[in-house]
């Protein structure tokens, strides 16, 4: 009787079919906690069939924040980036530094506290971006504008100066 020797080679694809089936099924397992929950449905336990509940507020419906006057920075951010989204919305996406000074001027921001990057380099072309802050109490509250980047805004320390930027800003006499 002659007994038929089992090589290397059956050994490794026997073993490399089962760590696939091992990957495979733990995969599946993983990605069975990903399934997403069905959305919650309201139920009312009212019987009166002519009452309603109030819709729940969306985004939508909270009111425009405001400034706080004499508020940190972190207070004003929200009113801040409101104010240059506006301002982005009325310049039809294609704003200037001084459509953000206005618009910052215009929601009460004093314009003393203010800097505002040139929008022009000095080469005599439109720069790629601009830059605009309002110097806070505690803090300076930062945004950017570009066509490429969009609107971005940060809070940052203040400069051992006091001001927000370093080097040449441009004069805010509009």
């Amino acid at each position: 009787m002659t007994r038929r020797a089992t090589d290397g080679n059956g050994i490794r694809r026997r073993r490399a079919t089962l760590v696939a089936v091992i990957a495979t099924a733990s995969l599946a397992l993983v990605l069975t906690g990903c399934v997403a929950e069905p959305a919650p449905t309201s139920t009312s336990s009212s019987s009166d069939p002519t009452s309603s509940e109030s819709p729940t507020p969306t985004p939508t419906d909270a009111p425009p924040p405001a400034l706080v006057p004499n508020g940190t920075a972190a207070e004003n951010k929200p009113f801040f980036d409101y104010l240059n989204n506006q301002a982005i919305t009325a310049a039809g996406g294609q704003p200037d530094g001084p459509a953000f000074i206005n618009s910052l001027r215009a929601g009460g921001f004093a314009v003393e506290t203010m800097e505002l990057t040139p929008d022009i380099t000095t080469v005599g072309v439109k720069a790629d971006s601009v830059q605009f802050s309002v110097h806070a109490p505690d803090a300076c509250l930062i945004g950017q504008w570009g066509a490429v980047g969009g609107y971005t805004s940060i809070i940052a320390a203040p400069l051992a100066t006091g001001k927000c930027f370093v080097g040449q800003t441009r004069p805010i006499d509009f």
